[in-house]
């Protein structure tokens, strides 16, 4: 006997699938943590750019790239195979997602002029591979279940994944260059992103392999690009989410991007609980304490969020963790315990967040449907994938700026000026993006009183559009 519609839709995801997916960040974020971590590091201390440079190279190449996400938005909405609308680009793009995402990590032996270019070329090329796999992965969430009870526990396990590519890249990056490349940092980044390259590669196709979409947009819906558009712009709870996912990644941009810098100018070489440690030695430790602690707080985050409500949550968390960020100005370098300290509350009550954000965009997809009677996923979480580049835009060029107009230069002694603004972008200047995502959800509408309204309505919609299609016995 064949399921009705509503019965299939309201199937519980296996464990076997929310893993899989989960991988799908996990690949991801091999290569996005890197750049989150070490990118800065890389391309002033490692590439050799100047500050200034590289906050052109972020602003340029991101500003460009982002035009191509509602463009690739709309793409995957129209993409029709028997694995679905999302799916196929996991299979389709692997393979440049690898290699472009290994050529932006390689120094090659030209001249000022040629690295220049060479830095625009695959900078910009990753953030168009990442836009082609990443868009449509994330727009998955929102057509692997109708139930929004479903997703929210799909994007947990998402970011389980993706936190644990964290721990893997602030865990390993620093000592397999090391182990890679000697004395050459730019042979040992090459090899190390190399090795991350392979392993996405094979999340990804497992991923692709483990994953179904189950909601598909209503019958008879009929194609136009600009009328998508014009749904997505009059989706307020979306824009809500649109500024909140800039705000939100410019702090962590900002925040995480400059630890290498805070460690190996400010905090230096220190003796803690009787031991001698480098600086390389504590902000490895650091960020896994840090990657720990935000895996521990994403997989609690699911049952609490049932509880509260993903929206007062959020509120609840990202305030706190503002005032956890400005505290680390007020530290000395030799205070290393306080900022570890500070890091695993940090990121404990912080990282969950991203968890949450990615069920609240699924919702608005819903809310899109349920308004317009038109379904735009994949344009919807473009919004997503925009706002991540726009935070990253942001970060890595406020974060070159701020180090230019310190007077910062690689490898020498910093100045106390060049120090205080190191102290500046892991505590206020982040904390800015921080507070605005605080204040932001109090414009969102969708709570989860009203987003189950929302679903029985569709879910009653659904059914009684797949019936009228039923053919009637002659």
């Amino acid at each position: 006997m064949s399921m009705t519609p509503a019965t299939a839709e309201s199937e519980k995801l296996s464990f076997k699938e929310k893993f899989g997916y989960a991988l799908g960040d996990t690949a991801s974020n091999l290569f996005w943590m890197t750049f989150v971590y070490f990118g800065t590091y890389f391309y002033t201390d490692v590439f050799g750019l100047a500050p200034a440079a590289m906050a052109t190279l972020f602003f340029v190449t991101r500003i460009l790239d982002t035009v191509f996400d509602p463009v690739m938005g709309m793409l995957a909405d129209r993409t029709n195979t028997r694995w679905g609308k999302f799916r196929p680009y996991l299979l389709w793009m692997v393979v440049p997602f690898g290699v472009c995402g290994s050529l932006a990590f390689i120094t090659p032996p030209f001249g000022a002029g040629g690295k220049l270019v060479w830095a625009y070329v695959t900078y910009g090329l990753i953030g168009l591979v990442y836009s082609a796999i990443n868009l449509p992965y994330s727009a998955m969430l929102g057509v692997i279940s109708p139930s929004s009870v479903e997703r929210t526990k799909a994007s947990s396990f998402r970011f389980v994944g993706a936190y644990s590519a964290g721990l893997v890249v602030s865990l390993c990056t620093m000592y397999l260059v090391d182990f890679f490349g000697g004395p050459s940092k730019q042979t040992g980044f090459a090899l190390t992103v190399g090795l991350y390259a392979l392993l996405g590669m094979v999340m990804w196709i497992v991923c692709f392999a483990t994953t179904k979409e189950r909601v598909k947009p209503p019958a008879g819906q009929a194609s136009s690009f600009l009328r998508d558009l014009g749904d997505v712009v009059t989706n307020v709870p979306w824009l809500v989410l649109f500024v909140l996912g800039i705000a939100t990644l410019s702090y962590v941009s900002i925040r995480n991007g400059c630890f290498t810098y805070y460690f190996k100018y400010y905090v230096g070489q220190q003796t803690v609980l009787g031991m001698n440690l480098t600086a390389n030695d504590m902000l490895g430790a650091f960020l896994v304490v840090g990657s720990l602690a935000t895996l521990f707080g994403t997989s609690l985050v699911a049952p609490v969020a049932q509880r509260i409500g993903k929206k007062p949550l959020y509120m609840i968390m990202m305030g706190i963790s503002s005032v956890l960020t400005i505290s680390f100005y007020f530290l000395r370098p030799q205070d290393v315990i306080a900022m570890f300290v500070l890091q695993i509350l940090a990121n404990l009550i912080m990282g969950p967040t991203a968890a949450l954000v990615y069920a609240m965009y699924a919702d608005a997809s819903d809310y899109s449907e349920w308004k317009t009677g038109r379904r735009s996923t994949g344009l919807v979480f473009a919004a997503s994938s925009f706002a991540q580049k726009m935070g990253w835009t942001v970060g890595g060029t406020v974060t070159g700026l701020i180090l230019a107009g310190f007077g910062y230069q690689a490898e020498i002694k910093q100045t106390a000026e060049t120090l205080t603004g190191l102290k500046l972008l892991v505590s206020f200047i982040p904390a800015v993006g921080s507070l605005l995502a605080t204040i932001l959800p109090l414009f969102y509408s969708l709570n989860d009183k009203r987003m189950k309204q929302i679903e029985k309505e569709l879910a009653e919609r659904r059914a009684g559009l797949a019936a009228s299609t039923i053919q009637q016995p002659s």
